[in-house]
């Protein structure tokens, strides 16, 4: 069995997925509303934060997703008791915090990333850290070098080997000056997690300042720690000697809620997402208007719609927040075979993430993809070394196709693809998808696509 087909299987067993595969028959508008919860990127860094803590804590609007599971795996292995007190609500009690067995932790982090994020925490509480070989989506190279000078600078020693990676702090975790190279959402959050106990001040220069950083921030600040979020994405954090729990409501998931505007643009039809507000989603919005989409605001969530008519093509490049998130383009891009004209997508933050191009190619869609990326005068983010450009040039009607499900976003995207085509699809390991998109199959049931899950 293929590591890709076992990750899947894994991640879908974690929130009761029976079957890896879904057939769907196209062609029919999704209607209706759906909800989303807290975010994926939050809710799984909020669960981590509690390990600071010297009473517990209680996260709200917690999604039941596999990368949940995996967290909450990790948190028993280390003696954090994680229960559920309420659907989507869990306690997570850091009072018996003790060392882990290494081949325990490999098998819990063998599909997720996250497990670096325990290093600085862990150092805290156990003075050592145990940190396998990372998974996670195969977008692109994501080396975790800036997370390991980060944890350096603060003191700690790094120690490789063929397990993975070991850290120590004999002489304790002290303040220190660290300036990404670039504006990392991860290593952001390993040096909040890391600064807000060690010894002095740091300060972190070249920040990522996502709604997510700030929601993590403010749990933290729930805890009592001091952070000052300056100008110029600079962050100031004086480390304290004692954190307690938090109660807090994690923010909604704006990555979940743009797949869904997508989906309702490409199949033409019309989604209320409950629980999405327009603030974090303004610069999603902006574009979905240019392509032709519709949608109203509401208190409780966005209206998001196919008003009728042509879509138009639109340029769009990827960056930092508060630019246009990397995790929107690939709903988007099928939605995109549907306009009239050529769209261009300069991919700025991953190397890899128009992989998921080959199978809607196959399904007759006309996208080239430039792998040294495309130049422009008219730019406004900056030409990266690693970046890509699509050229995707519609409309151009979809057919059925049998896919194979690469990654979270383009699984996503793929399910959007069979919903729009002519015919019938056989997406397989779909249980990527449930990484980060909560009981997605209800979903598409409670929008009346039509398709056959068994399971």
């Amino acid at each position: 069995m293929n590591s890709l087909l076992k990750d899947a299987q894994k991640a879908g067993e974690r929130v009761g997925l029976k079957s890896d595969k879904i057939v769907i028959n196209g062609g029919k508008p999704l209607r209706g509303r759906i909800e989303v919860r807290g975010a994926k990127n939050l809710a799984t860094k909020a669960m981590v934060a509690a390990l600071l803590g010297e009473t517990p804590s209680l996260l709200k609007d917690v999604p039941d997703i596999s990368d949940v599971g995996v967290v909450t795996g990790m948190l028993n292995a280390y003696g954090v008791s994680v229960t559920q007190v309420a659907p989507g609500e869990l306690m997570l009690d850091p009072s018996n915090v003790l060392k882990a067995h290494f081949a325990e932790i490999d098998a819990l982090a063998g599909s997720s990333r996250i497990p670096i994020l325990f290093c600085g925490p862990l150092l805290h509480r156990l003075g050592e850290a145990l940190i396998p070989d990372l998974g996670g989506c195969r977008i692109g190279d994501r080396p975790i070098d800036f997370h390991l000078d980060a944890l350096r600078a603060f003191g700690a020693i790094v120690d490789k080997s063929y397990e993975g990676i070991r850290l120590t702090a004999p002489n304790g975790l002290k303040g220190a000056e660290i300036h990404l190279p670039y504006p990392s959402v991860g290593a952001t959050e390993q040096v909040l997690l890391t600064a807000v106990r060690a010894e002095g001040v740091t300060e972190l220069k070249n920040a990522a300042i996502e709604p997510e950083i700030m929601d993590l921030i403010a749990i933290l600040q729930k805890m009592g720690a001091i952070i000052n979020v300056e100008p110029n994405r600079v962050i100031f954090i004086e480390g304290v000697d004692e954190l307690r729990g938090y109660t807090h409501r994690a923010l909604f998931d704006r990555n979940e809620a743009a797949s869904w505007a997508s989906a309702a643009l490409a199949t033409e039809g019309d989604i209320f997402v409950g629980g999405a507000k327009q603030q974090e989603l303004m610069t999603f919005l902006n574009i979905f208007r240019k392509v032709g989409g519709a949608f109203d605001i509401h208190e409780d969530g966005i209206r998001f719609y196919h008003p009728g008519g042509a879509l138009k093509p639109v340029v769009v490049e990827t960056d930092v927040h508060p630019g246009f998130m990397t995790d929107w383009q690939q709903p988007l891009i099928v939605a995109l075979t549907k306009a009239e004209g050529v769209s261009i997508v300069h991919e700025t933050v991953y190397e890899n993430r128009f992989g998921f191009t080959d199978a809607l190619i196959e399904m007759g869609a006309d996208i080239v993809v430039h792998k040294d990326g495309l130049y422009g005068l008219t730019r406004r983010v900056p030409q990266r070394p690693l970046e890509q450009a699509a050229v995707i040039t519609g409309p151009t009607p979809l057919h059925g196709a049998d896919i194979r499900v690469p990654d979270l976003r383009g699984g996503f995207s793929h399910l959007i693809a069979a919903l729009t085509a002519e015919g019938q699809s056989t997406i397989s390991n779909v249980g990527i998808i449930s990484r980060g998109y909560e009981h997605f199959i209800d979903k598409l049931d409670a929008l009346g696509a039509d398709f056959i899950y068994e399971g």
